[in-house]
């Protein structure tokens, strides 16, 4: 099931890839959104609140194990690309080990400081317990996080993205089934939620590791394969702690956001909740393109295939291009509708602020897909840490318009992320050019291409 993606048209190869990854992301976001419905529809309100109002800092910390997770693939990528199976089986034990490493010490800090986390970020006291149970659970569970993320980045890796969503499109539906268990049978309110969660989460990683274990005769490892090389690993950090810290800086502005808005009051954080899953959920082709663009990029970058890192671009900005539109349009008719899934009778009067958030962020779709295609091209073509300062800028783009919305109130929060997406967009298209040339310049003039990240 691995998959070339340095020979071949870039359409069909980033369609057929890229597909099976949407598939993926959108059960990903299936976790969330059927939580979310059943606490709201079955809880309230309030619970909703709750829930929503751990969405940043959820972000954050996940966010930085999916990036993590990421960047610890692409040299595997790359060896796969290059045809060099040795060197590929070291790196992905290498990153196994970084995984253990990075899991414990992120469950341990996270779990300890979540109650200053969420007083920090002034959440109100009448959610506040419950915002508590829920994200210290997610937070426990974190290596579940941790053992999907890893094992699906590297199938992907291979060429292979059919095997996560496989797992996790099982995984989703037995998330709906212990949602209804926990929730309306024993009870556990949004602590059932969580719970269902974390564990979906371990079968889908269980699911791909067997598959990365029984499947692929190029991972059958051997005892010197899992020797500890601080070569190699620094290699991985370089790869994947940009991309981890690239995530958690535009998670941080996601944090400011939702500060400004629990600040508002109540009302306003169980709109902004319901609209932010609604828009999650549809701008989840955007992810889909940017990690088709990482395993892209990475492979051909292996195999020396300069000429194709531009054909695939100008493949998927046109997909995006096209997707942004349909979505708009879309959205603009069933906004409602598409709130509503999250809201109950008694919060339907909050249907004018979450679609006002919602048709503003889809009015900005176009700028996010870049963003997402161009930073995990770059990082895919092994250039993380310059893809990192794009996260820089969408942190100041929310900062400045966060602080904002004391004085000019909930029409600035629905403008921060559209304008943190414009502003690493403008630093996205030349961090390409350049990256592009620091590819192809020793090919020119020396007759070999130059180490990825150089």
């Amino acid at each position: 099931m691995t998959r070339d993606l340095t020979k071949g048209s870039p359409m069909r190869l980033i369609l057929s890839f890229g597909l099976p990854v949407l598939l993926g992301n959108l059960f990903q976001q299936f976790y969330n959104v059927v939580d979310t419905a059943i606490v709201g529809k079955t809880l309230g309100g309030s619970a909703l609140a709750a829930v929503g109002s751990t969405g940043s800092i959820n972000f954050l910390v996940v966010g930085f194990c999916v990036g993590l997770c990421g960047g610890f693939a692409i040299p595997a990528a790359q060896q796969f690309g290059a045809g060099n199976h040795w060197e590929l089986r070291r790196y992905v034990t290498g990153g196994a080990w970084l995984c253990l490493l990075f899991g414990a010490l992120t469950t341990l800090a996270t779990t300890l400081f979540c109650g200053h986390i969420l007083t920090g970020m002034q959440t109100p006291p009448e959610i506040y317990q419950r915002a508590y149970l829920y994200i210290f659970t997610i937070f426990a569970g974190l290596p579940a996080y941790f053992l999907y993320n890893f094992t699906a980045s590297v199938l992907r890796s291979l060429g292979d993205s059919r095997t996560p969503v496989i797992w996790l499109s099982g995984a989703a539906l037995l998330n709906i089934v212990l949602d209804v268990v926990f929730i309306l049978t024993f009870h556990l309110d949004v602590f059932g939620a969580a719970l269902a969660t974390v564990l979906s989460q371990a079968v889908a990683g269980a699911g791909c590791l067997v598959r990365m274990l029984r499947g692929y005769p190029i991972l059958h490892t051997e005892r010197a394969d899992w020797r500890w090389s601080r070569r190699r690993m620094g290699e991985l950090c370089l790869m994947g702690l940009p991309m981890g810290l690239q995530f958690s800086i535009t998670a941080i502005g996601s944090v400011m956001i939702q500060t400004a808005v629990n600040g508002l009051g109540t009302a306003y954080v169980t709109a902004v909740t319901a609209a932010s899953k609604v828009s999650m959920f549809v701008s989840c082709p955007f992810d889909a393109m940017g990690s088709t663009m990482a395993t892209y990029g990475g492979q051909n970058v292996g195999s020396a295939r300069w000429e194709r890192l531009d054909q695939g671009l100008r493949a998927c900005v046109l997909l995006g291009a096209v997707y942004a539109a349909l979505s708009l349009a879309l959205l603009y008719v069933f906004a409602n509708p598409l709130n509503m899934l999250f809201l109950d009778a008694d919060s339907a009067s909050l249907l004018p602020l979450a679609r006002q958030y919602l048709l503003t962020l889809a009015l900005f779709y176009f700028p996010l897909a870049l963003v997402n295609i161009l930073r995990l091209l770059i990082q895919g073509m092994g250039f993380s840490p310059l893809a990192t300062l794009a996260g820089v800028l969408e942190l100041a783009g929310r900062a400045v318009i966060s602080m904002l919305v004391p004085t000019l109130g909930f029409a600035a929060a629905c403008f921060a992320s559209p304008a943190a997406w414009v502003l690493a967009d403008l630093f996205l298209l030349p961090a390409y050019l350049h990256c592009r040339h620091r590819l192809t310049r020793p090919r020119r003039r020396r007759g070999k291409p130059a180490p990825a990240g150089a």
